[in-house]
């Protein structure tokens, strides 16, 4: 006779990199995931979730799923590997650890980004075991550190409007930003304004799937948002659309700043971005006449030299007109500062052995290609000392860093030890000496804050683990008591990481108590959502008002007051490069993955098809190019091949690559082997935020024959 087995729902979260952060509803049959549906009682989820989360089952589920602990047989690079037990994995692993240790524990990196954004398998027990080593430390700067420093830079910290209200919009500006693919719920939300009348104007190089469906779309060039910025807060001064009252009250530096905005007439930047004047003036009246307005600016305008420079003009603009006293107005680039995260609890860094005096040297995740370059019998000062081991999780550092062929390089040392935790055997994976299986989020417990909205969502585990893979929390318990280590922070269970994450202290988690948390399965923070939290200032700032100018920064040889920046590698800066490498390269998410998270799931890919490259006729027809061709996309980095679509929904100037595929499910070049976008990219980094210059790069194209 067959059982038949009883299905049951369990409350969870989408751990992945998006600022929706969607409660789930997981349905579970013996310890088979059979669906996985969005929350309809969570108001930021209201029961619907993207294409990718939804097939979260064929995920957890895949058959090529690492369920035993890996042991590298092959030469590096070759994927060749034995199973072990757990036993066998930890014992070996810690010992090298603790032999690299001895010599100097900064010589271990730890490496790891948003594959999770939970407390728990993310930054959690992870950061206290490193800590506690005496670990180098990991600046993570690879997706947002440029817009947050210049966001931190104007309003403190990351604050700003809720999502809920852009509904209620009379005008919303999409900066740099694609919410039909990377923020679902946002988009639905602004469907909902256009059909009360709003007008929705995109600004970005390229007519995304949501700059086809707005109002307006300015194609501006890469990297030069700034320059409009300015130009738009020019024509509020000269044609007086501000709020002085506001301005005067809950701001400090105006004069400053207007000085520096007469530096920008509409025409020069018109000049500058490669849009129309009368388009600069039609937006700036727009902006200074219609309320409410909301700006939704994205990370896409920080991925340039200048980009933190961009965040501060963008974020100037809600201040000088005063739009901050709508509940539907202001600006949103990330809400995750609204959150009271206790850091010191939470991650402990008093468990770095010299505390607060001396901490370990940090290391650029962006620029980790250089960091591998100088071998382990290297002499170098303490400035420049070797990475001996790395150990990557919730990251696939060979495919998302920029400059493939130096991370590559990197990794295939014969003197460097890596340890990946992961769920696939991934291009990072490939390089490692160990692999360890770990969790997805179908069987682990975690708690999530959002970047997107104001709720805190926690993630019941739905199954238990697949083979004999284990939570990244426990992978780390299990390393600290093989090497010795005894401090009990090192131990502590899942919920206690998870509690010790916040300040409950905190007035916005007034009448948020664990217990209904994990019953409810999320709970938002005591903030109204109906009002505007900043109308009436008390920005998280030293003054409370909002930062026009910012002093400090002149001590970091940055100017105080936003300015536009040329990308590094412009014609500006770069003529010589300029003219070997004419197009403008951008690598925006593909509608249907994320980083490289669902790229190996079947279903996913084949809606994605295959690696593209995004030519305008014209640039197209001075090649000989014409669509469909396989095309080389090239610069002295490196070289990718993708399939050319020659369309007017990119400038003229600017190659696209919808991004990020792994490099073995990409095609090689001239019998190569396979490379994405960032076979092309740039370790250069960001000059405020010392962030990932992604959309900062130059390259050429030519038909692969």
């Amino acid at each position: 006779m067959t059982t038949i087995e009883q299905e049951r729902t369990v409350r969870a979260a989408c751990p992945h990199d998006c600022p929706d952060t969607c409660a789930l509803r997981v349905t579970v049959s013996g310890n088979r995931v059979i669906r996985v549906e969005g929350d309809p009682d969570h108001p930021p989820t209201d029961g619907v979730l993207c294409t990718k989360v939804a097939r979260y089952a064929e995920r957890t589920h895949h058959a090529d799923r690492l369920t035993q602990p890996l042991r590298r047989t092959g030469p590096k690079g070759s994927g060749q590997f034995e199973a072990v037990s757990w036993a066998v994995a930890i014992t070996e692993i810690a010992a090298r650890l603790t032999q690299i240790a001895a010599r100097d524990p900064q010589r271990i990196v730890p490496y790891s980004y948003a594959g999770t954004m939970g407390f728990v398998q993310g930054d959690g027990l992870a950061q206290r075991f490193f800590h506690a080593i005496g670990a180098s430390r990991l600046e993570a700067t690879i997706c947002s550190a440029a817009g947050s420093n210049g966001l931190a830079s104007v309003h403190g910290k990351s604050v700003g409007m809720a999502v809920e209200q852009f509904e209620h919009s009379k005008l919303i500006l999409l900066w740099g930003t694609n919410p039909v693919t990377s923020s679902v719920h946002l988009w639905r939300r602004i469907q909902a304004a256009k059909r009360k009348g709003a007008v929705v104007v995109a600004i970005d190089p390229f007519e995304s799937d949501s700059a086809q469906k707005c109002d307006r779309w300015l194609a501006l060039r890469p990297g030069t948002d700034a320059a409009l910025a300015l130009a738009l807060i020019n024509i509020l001064i000269t044609e007086n659309l501000l709020d002085h009252d506001w301005i005067k009250q809950h701001t400090e530096g105006f004069e400053a700043l207007s000085e520096r905005a007469m530096q920008w007439p509409a025409a020069r930047a018109a000049e500058v971005c490669g849009i129309e004047e009368a388009d600069i003036v039609w937006l700036a009246r727009q902006w200074g006449t219609v309320r409410p307005g909301a700006i939704r600016v994205n990370y896409g305008v920080q991925r340039a030299r200048g980009g933190a420079d961009a965040v501060r003009a963008i974020a100037a603009l809600a201040a000088l007109t005063g739009a901050w006293r709508d509940a539907a107005g202001g600006m949103l680039l990330s809400s995750s500062g609204w959150f009271p995260v206790d850091v010191t609890g939470w991650q402990r860094p008093d468990l770095m052995p010299s505390w607060p005096d001396r901490l370990p040297r940090s290391v650029n995740m962006s620029a980790i290609g250089d960091a591998l370059a100088i071998p382990v019998a290297s002499t170098a000062a303490s400035t420049s000392i070797p990475i001996e081991a790395i150990v990557v999780w919730n990251a696939n550092p060979v495919a998302v860093a920029p400059d493939s062929e130096s991370v590559i390089q990197g990794f295939a040392r014969e003197d460097l030890f890596t340890v990946v935790l992961e769920h696939f055997q991934t291009d990072t994976a490939d390089w490692a000496d160990w692999v360890l299986p770990a969790t997805t989020q179908m069987e682990h417990f975690d708690l999530h804050k959002s970047y997107g909205h104001t709720s805190l969502v926690v993630n019941h585990p739905a199954i238990a683990p697949i083979g004999d893979a284990l939570p990244n929390s426990e992978i780390f318990r299990r390393l600290a008591r093989a090497m010795g280590l005894t401090e009990p922070a090192l131990f502590d269970d899942d919920e206690t990481v998870a509690r010790s994450a916040l300040d409950w202290s905190h007035p916005r988690l007034a009448g948020v108590t664990w217990e209904d948390l994990l019953e409810r399965g999320w709970a938002s923070l005591t903030m109204d959502p109906t009002v505007n939290p900043l109308a009436n200032g008390g920005f998280p700032t030293a003054s409370g008002r909002v930062q026009l100018v910012d002093p400090a920064l002149g001590a970091q040889g940055r100017d105080p007051v936003p300015d536009w920046q040329p990308p590094w590698e412009s014609a500006e800066v770069d003529p010589q490069r300029s003219a070997l490498y004419p197009l403008q390269l951008i690598s925006p998410p593909a509608r249907n993955f994320l980083n490289t998270t669902f790229v190996n799931v079947t279903s996913i890919r084949a809606r994605e098809g295959e690696p593209e490259c995004l030519l305008h006729p014209a640039d197209a027809t001075q090649r000989g190019l014409i669509d469909g061709t396989l095309v080389r996309v090239f610069n002295d980095r490196g070289a990718f091949a993708a399939r050319l679509r020659v369309t007017e929904r990119t400038r003229p100037g600017v190659a696209v690559a919808p991004s990020i595929w792994w490099h073995r499910d990409a095609p090689g070049v001239h019998g190569g082997p396979g490379r994405n976008v960032n076979a092309v990219t740039s370790q250069r980094l960001t000059e405020g935020g010392a962030g990932a210059t992604f959309y900062d790069c130059r390259v050429e194209v030519e038909a692969l024959g």
